[in-house]
């Protein structure tokens, strides 16, 4: 298997920002109690403020001050807070066999059967490629089947995200190939790309219990957010409250099967596999775009 990761011309319409939207979330999350001002920011970070301003602005949609309101503790509250309907109950919910619309990201699904999942990925080639994103370096996985994986990284990090990965599926075969996973990309992260004519094809491979957790993820509205017990409780497992956070953990298909709504009790951010900062970000990017 080829370890080289060949990161290619960025794919996101506005330019890589994320390496300097990463920099001020962190600034933002470790001094959000002192309400820091732009000024203050683009000094830290050596930056003027009017180009921080435009920078942060064209990534987000939304100016850092308005970036540290949509990812507070309070933000995430809000996010949970039930209305009219019960949680998980809208418009865009289907049955399991149906497409499902993951915010305007139309999403058609299916799992692999219990014998393909036990062979650890035998049988499988995996086509594979490295992408800039809008939340740093995308490590994007695909199969006949359609999108398999889907990780994040740092830049220079690659090596240690496709290790990670290719660890789930020991036994499948690796290919590395750009030319079949940068239709993903595009469709994945370019919002006027998403249209329920051409559904993103997702391939679930997990145990059962794990596919039930991340079939219950995608039913979370965009800019919305769930609990882990709110989770047991939709797949009739109220008590199993920490098997589902493990399941959760585990979900391959981030972003897409989106485990960054996931929230402890009383919406606290809790943990992220590709980080806490990265999972602010996704937060804070869906409220932007909502």
């Amino acid at each position: 298997m080829n370890m080289i990761a060949n990161l290619q011309t960025d794919i996101t319409p506005d330019g890589p920002d994320y390496d300097i939207v990463r920099r001020v979330i962190e600034l933002i999350t470790e001094d959000y109690r002192d309400q820091p001002s732009l000024e203050a920011i683009a000094a830290r970070l050596n930056q003027s403020p009017t180009q921080l301003q435009k920078t942060f602005t064209r990534w987000a949609g939304l100016s850092p001050k308005g970036f540290l309101q949509a990812v507070t503790l309070d933000h995430a509250k809000r996010l949970l807070r039930k209305e009219d309907m019960p949680l998980l109950e809208t418009s865009i919910e289907v049955g399991l066999s149906g497409p499902s619309r993951l915010h305007d990201l139309f999403v058609t699904h299916e799992a692999m059967s219990p014998g393909e999942w036990k062979a650890k990925g035998g049988g499988l080639t995996i086509r594979y490629g490295f992408h800039i994103c809008p939340f740093g370096v995308a490590l994007i996985m695909v199969t006949d089947r359609g999108l398999a994986g889907l990780a994040f990284s740092d830049s220079g990090d690659e090596r240690a995200c496709l290790e990670d990965m290719t660890c789930r599926w020991p036994n499948a075969c690796y290919v590395e190939d750009l030319q079949a996973t940068v239709p993903y990309a595009a469709r994945i992260f370019e919002p006027g790309k998403w249209s329920s004519d051409q559904p993103l094809r997702v391939v679930l491979i997990g145990t059962d219990f794990q596919v039930r957790v991340w079939e219950s993820l995608l039913k979370i509205p965009f800019g919305k957010a769930v609990t882990y017990s709110d989770i047991a409780n939709d797949i009739g497992r109220p008590t199993a409250q920490r098997a589902v956070g493990a399941a959760v953990g585990a979900n391959p298909i981030s972003f897409v099967v989106p485990c960054h709504r996931a929230l402890g009790k009383n919406g606290a951010l809790t943990g992220y596999h590709w980080g806490l900062t990265r999972k602010r970000a996704m937060l804070g990017w869906e409220s932007a775009h909502a």
